[in-house]
């Protein structure tokens, strides 16, 4: 059951104005920790309606699976220019908790989302480029593009070293109450679905 989520919002801005930056592109390589998960039907859906241009490149990856069998996820997004800022990029990705164990004392915990890989292509080259890539990282030119890119793995300086996120998580002492009250309910519902068959439905022999 997963009924917690979050929208990680990312915003980039040059401390130095580029000429011409319309020209550029930027990518951000995020890791997404165990204990949370990315729906790629949900990142599907969201690029139909041009909402983000998202999309995990993880295989394989099960969402059902609870927070001590999940596993690290990597998603791509291809951020957008800030029509209100020049020299600003932003980018929107949803994410989800995974189901946690009940805990013995504390009804929350913690989870830590390192800070993502920043890439950048640009058309034309720019000098100042050159002094804040640390690598080049090869990935699709664009998102429904089949081509390859040498990315640039771009030096930052993040406002937040990285972004912690508060679980709530049920205690165990509730358990007991939690099964009998799910029971209850499951044998009330049971038996009204089964009064409304026999009350309005329909039998032939």
């Amino acid at each position: 059951m997963h009924l917690f989520f979050r929208d990680l919002l990312i915003k980039v801005k040059f401390g130095e104005s580029i000429e011409d930056l319309q020209t550029c592109r930027l990518l951000v390589k995020h890791y997404i920790p165990t204990g949370l998960f990315v729906d790629p039907y949900e990142l599907a859906s969201l690029r139909e309606r041009n909402i983000t241009e998202a999309v995990m490149i993880s295989e394989n990856f099960n969402i059902e699976a609870p927070n001590y069998l999940s596993k690290e996820s990597e998603v791509l997004i291809y951020a957008r220019q800030d029509a209100q800022c020049i020299d600003c990029f932003q980018a929107f990705l949803p994410v989800h908790y995974c189901y946690h164990r009940p805990h013995s004392k504390d009804e929350e915990t913690f989870i830590v989302v390192n800070n993502p890989h920043l890439l950048m292509y640009c058309d034309q080259e720019f000098p100042i480029l050159r002094c804040w890539a640390q690598s080049q990282v090869a990935a699709p030119c664009a998102l429904k593009s089949k081509d390859i890119c040498q990315w640039n793995n771009m030096k930052y300086k993040s406002i937040y070293k990285n972004v912690t996120l508060q679980v709530p998580v049920g205690l165990t002492i509730h358990t007991s109450l939690v099964c009998s009250v799910t029971l209850l309910i499951t044998i009330l519902c049971s038996t009204l679905i089964l009064v409304a068959v026999f009350k309005y439905g329909h039998f032939s022999l």
